[in-house]
């Protein structure tokens, strides 16, 4: 009985040591480095088998079973959304570690921009064309590292594995599973080509866009082509509705502000000897201020109403016609903070500057509903790999030498906030 109770004070008092020991950045790195073959692989065979916004059903089953062996409950969210939770039953924080999880529609090239590429999408039509797979990897190895760590840490940290990114498929369920956690940060990263591999940009305020979607039809009377003037043709009114955005928006909008019009639509007709009804305009917006990007719809809505008035036609705008997500904003002491600690890790990597801004919109942009939150970029551009392809791409590809550099700000950040 004796024997029992001194082994049982030995290892408490063995726990409650370790606890208190700091987690060192030779630590994360020593573990970063463990971690790289499970990154590659993971990473690999995530590229292998992508699947679409809304359908990563195995994929979710894959990332799940991966936490499930760690011991950690995973909570599902409707649709392929779910997060983990790690809780080190010790008083603290919580923080959120967020990754997306879905693919493109995007047929692989087989060639990145210099040679062929190592792993190739299996599933025809689809691909991870813009990094979603490194995410996920990043993440699943920052479980990893953290599980082992957390008898050295404080708090809870809820894994989120987002569905849908590009679609915006996943992003309202999860904020609505997330509320009621009362998180005090959200930290996520991208991995980007145009950055050098291994650069880490952590800027505090706008650094990525918002974005809005212009879709409205440009209504006639459709007739033949042969007696225009008992038509009403919405497609001279479609052309100078156009013309007349184009004007307003270099006359009317905040020249200081970023703005950007990206008419990529315009479709009206089947045939040459018949005047259509109608004309369908459609595009986006690009903002980093929101209330430019209302004044921006404002001009759109105002300018194209009265160009087709006076042709005679009216114009109908769809229910999507507005803001579709804000811009992606870095808490400024969240940046400051985490800029100082990845720089313990990576003193010559860390980037920051709004030169490095990206006009890409990202459903991240939500989570500051819920916690402040920081998002950062990690390069996976390698020239003589031939990695610098752009996102959406076809010959996108990653260099996996980035994905330990994006795990190491990642792990770093948690460790350091937590421990505060």
């Amino acid at each position: 009985m004796k024997k029992t109770v001194f082994f049982l004070a030995y290892f408490f008092c063995i726990a409650l040591l370790s606890a208190q020991k700091p987690v060192t950045k030779e630590t994360i790195l020593e573990k970063v480095q463990e971690t790289d073959p499970y990154l590659r692989e993971t990473r690999g065979y995530l590229h292998e088998h992508p699947e679409v916004s809304g359908k990563e059903f195995e994929t979710a089953r894959f990332i799940q079973a991966e936490i499930e062996r760690l011991g950690l409950p995973v909570t599902k969210v409707p649709g392929t959304g779910f997060y983990a939770i790690l809780d080190t039953h010790r008083p603290g924080k919580t923080i959120g570690l967020r990754a997306d999880i879905d693919a493109l529609p995007i047929t692989e090239n087989p060639f990145n921009l210099n040679q062929k590429k190592r792993r190739i999408s299996q599933n025809e039509g689809v691909s991870h064309a813009c990094g979603h797979d490194g995410h996920v990897a990043i993440l699943l190895g920052a479980i990893r590292i953290l599980n082992d760590l957390q008898a050295r840490l404080t708090g809870k940290i809820i894994f989120i594995f987002e569905e849908g990114e590009e679609t915006n498929s996943g992003i309202n369920a999860m904020v609505e599973a997330l509320r009621p956690l009362k998180i005090d940060a959200i930290y996520g990263n991208h991995l980007r080509s145009s950055l050098n591999t291994g650069e880490i940009y952590i800027q505090e305020g706008a650094i990525m866009a918002g974005t809005g979607t212009i879709a409205f039809d440009v209504v006639g009377r459709g007739g033949h082509a042969s007696r225009p003037d008992l038509s009403i043709n919405p497609v001279f009114a479609a052309a100078n509705v156009l013309t007349g955005i184009s004007i307003a928006w270099n006359n009317q909008r905040d020249v200081t502000k970023t703005l950007t019009l990206g008419i990529s639509q315009i479709q009206g007709g089947e045939i040459y000897n018949v005047i259509p009804n109608s004309v369908f305009i459609g595009g986006t917006i690009r903002f980093f201020d929101l209330s430019e990007g209302e004044k921006g719809f404002s001009i759109l809505r105002k300018v194209s109403e009265s160009i087709a008035q006076a042709h005679g036609c009216s114009v109908e705008f769809h229910d999507k016609m507005g803001i579709a997500m804000g811009p992606v904003v870095n808490d400024t002491t969240l940046a400051r903070f985490a800029r100082n600690a990845v720089k313990e890790l990576y003193p010559d990597k860390v980037l920051s500057g709004e030169q490095y801004i990206w006009y890409a919109a990202e459903t991240f942009a939500r989570y500051s509903e819920l916690a402040p939150t920081l998002f950062t970029f990690t390069g996976i551009g390698n020239d003589s790999l031939g990695s610098g392809a752009e996102h959406h791409n076809d010959r996108f590809d990653l260099d996996e030498d980035a994905l330990s550099y994006a795990l190491g700000a990642m792990v770093q950040f948690a460790v350091k906030f937590l421990n505060l």
